[in-house]
């Protein structure tokens, strides 16, 4: 029987040492973060296929327009959530290349309170506040 590693605690996380940044342990936590997101979409996306099955006769027009309302934004939000599985499926890549916490742009850290809150970040947040001033300023 496999033993199964214990997965660090955020607050664990926070208190290693810089010098620490991205080795194992952190790699362990962050690819367990992004496979539970993983998760957790995919199965939303399965409930919205079978909230959008079920059929409801509604004979009443501004209740039926509410439904299609419901359904609109529901639909919305899952294509939000495709957008960002597909950069879960990136993140997870990176974990097992060992590119996962550096800024693809700059090659220094991410950091983890970024990581943290953003945990399919490939940019610093120096790097992608330049980048969003670019944008501002140029567009798209």
């Amino acid at each position: 029987m496999a033993v199964k590693k214990s997965i660090m605690t955020e607050a664990q996380l926070l208190k290693m040492p810089a010098k620490d940044y991205m080795n194992e342990a952190q790699l362990a936590f962050f690819k367990d973060r992004l496979l539970k997101m993983q998760a957790e979409i995919l199965s939303n996306a399965g409930e919205t296929t079978e909230h959008l099955r079920e059929n409801e006769v509604v004979p009443d027009p501004a209740d039926r327009a509410t439904i299609e309302e419901e359904h609109a934004l529901e639909l919305r939000t899952r294509d939000r959530e495709r957008k960002l599985l597909k950069k879960v499926a990136q993140a997870l890549e990176r974990v097992e290349s060992g590119e996962y916490g550096w800024c693809e742009e700059t090659g220094e850290p991410i950091g983890v309170g970024r990581l943290l809150a953003r945990p399919t970040a490939t940019l610093s947040l120096e790097a992608q506040q330049r980048r969003e001033k670019v944008q501002k300023m140029y567009g798209d």
